[in-house]
């Protein structure tokens, strides 16, 4: 099975999160997190770090990354592991992969015309919501 990632990057403040326009399907024009494919034989941390600095140029030591939770898709032979973490202080972040933009928090996630997943951001904020004073320490 083919492994994917999904990192919730806040700000510093913990007040914004990261995320991108994707410029190609799946999801095409929609807003979702950063995240991509987990190599063969990765570890599932190791994989949300080096995508974070292909993605962002956020490296290891401007953030610490907690593990929230997994999606399984048996029938599309392939799982996400979601990823959570606050930058330590600030960073200029850029990539070319996709549109980056910081978010407010007080957006509708799960509006399925502006955010990729069919619901799936939506149900991710609310477990972050739910765990925000341990994943952000």
């Amino acid at each position: 099975m083919q492994g994917y990632n999904l990192i919730v990057v806040f700000d510093e403040r913990a007040d914004k999160m990261l995320m991108c326009k994707r410029r190609r399907d799946p999801y095409k024009g929609l807003s979702n997190f950063v995240g991509g494919k987990i190599e063969e034989n990765e570890i599932g941390i190791d994989a949300a770090y080096r995508e974070l600095e292909e993605e962002t140029a956020i490296v290891r030591d401007d953030i610490i990354l907690s593990h929230l939770m997994n999606f399984s898709y048996p029938l599309d032979s392939c799982y996400v592991e979601v990823y959570v973490g606050k930058l330590k202080g600030p960073v200029e972040v850029c990539g070319d992969e996709n549109e980056l933009y910081w978010s407010a928090l007080d957006k509708d996630f799960f509006d399925v015309t502006e955010y990729a997943g069919e619901g799936n951001i939506g149900h991710i904020m609310m477990h972050v919501e739910m765990h925000l004073d341990e994943l952000l320490k």
